[in-house]
């Protein structure tokens, strides 16, 4: 019965969509994208309190939210850690502890709608937004990036270059907003009037169509070094997005495995990052 349910309600959105759109392009974009920006899992589970309750370090307002800041301290550099969609701090916890061995600064915050952070919706743009305002407070050396936290970091640099920044690593990120609002089209079963609407929409909001966001055409003016991991078996986001963003970022190198999945929480990831954060770490080229 609950899979029943669950294929049932997004075709009902689509159906309704479709219908709405006939009488208001604006009011079905308006409610659709209010759909997509909807955040229903990641706030903070029983088990994940005690961890981090004990790094809170302050609750920021940023863009109408309260931020909640994490930090454990470090006399190293200074790594900002940026997860991904419906998801907290805590998915954090293995890279953190290996962080800390190496002593780095570690700081992270949770996304609005997620965790302890206030809030309902995300969209990227607004990630970008609460990302630019932590990293000019806390001024990292390093950004670490999970999925859609990815597309955020890569986007905000685009538009805001971040002095103190010198590497940014993606985990499993997305590159592509079209393949992603097809995706959402495909679920929904909405039509085409349904999506131009919403590209229109995002054009009046936002400054770009759907098609024009992309982190693998972002990042051709981004002289930062990179590391990329993308697991060529993942099911959330397209290998290919990473291979894409690889080929057209002059300074990444790409870790592709096999079998990993998208949250690629494994030591193998993680001592690989550490290492490439590592002061001794050479230039890529």
């Amino acid at each position: 019965m609950l899979n029943y349910f669950k294929r049932t309600i997004p075709v009902f959105f689509g159906f309704y969509f479709n219908i709405l759109s006939v009488f208001s392009k604006k009011k079905t974009a308006s409610e659709a994208f209010d759909l997509f920006s909807t955040v229903r899992r990641g706030r903070v589970l029983a088990h994940q309190r005690e961890y981090l309750d004990s790094a809170k370090k302050e609750m920021l307002r940023i863009e109408d939210h309260d931020i909640q800041i994490y930090n454990w301290p470090g006399r190293g550099p200074t790594v900002l850690l940026i997860h991904g969609w419906e998801s907290n701090t805590f998915r954090w916890r293995n890279l953190i502890t290996k962080l800390r061995a190496a002593d780095f600064n570690t700081v992270a915050f949770d996304a609005p709608g997620h965790g302890h952070s206030s809030g309902s919706k995300l969209h990227v743009p607004l990630y970008a937004q609460i990302l630019r305002t932590v990293i000019e407070k806390y001024r990292p050396k390093h950004l670490v990036s999970h999925s859609v936290g990815g597309m955020a970091v890569i986007y905000n640099e685009k538009r805001n270059p971040s002095p103190s920044v010198e590497k940014i690593v993606t985990v499993a990120a997305p590159s592509e907003f079209h393949e992603i609002m097809a995706h959402f089209q495909n679920l929904l079963r909405f039509n085409d009037r349904v999506l131009d609407a919403l590209d229109a929409y995002v054009m009046d909001r936002f400054g770009f169509k759907i098609k024009e966001f992309s982190t693998s055409e972002f990042v051709r003016t981004n002289t930062k070094n990179g590391l990329l991991f993308h697991d060529t078996l993942d099911r959330i986001t397209p290998y290919h997005a990473s291979q894409q963003v690889h080929a057209n970022w002059e300074c990444s190198r790409l870790i592709s495995t096999e079998g990993l999945g998208h949250s690629m929480h494994q030591d193998q990831v993680n001592d690989a990052i550490v290492e490439f954060l590592a002061p001794s770490t050479p230039t890529t080229t």
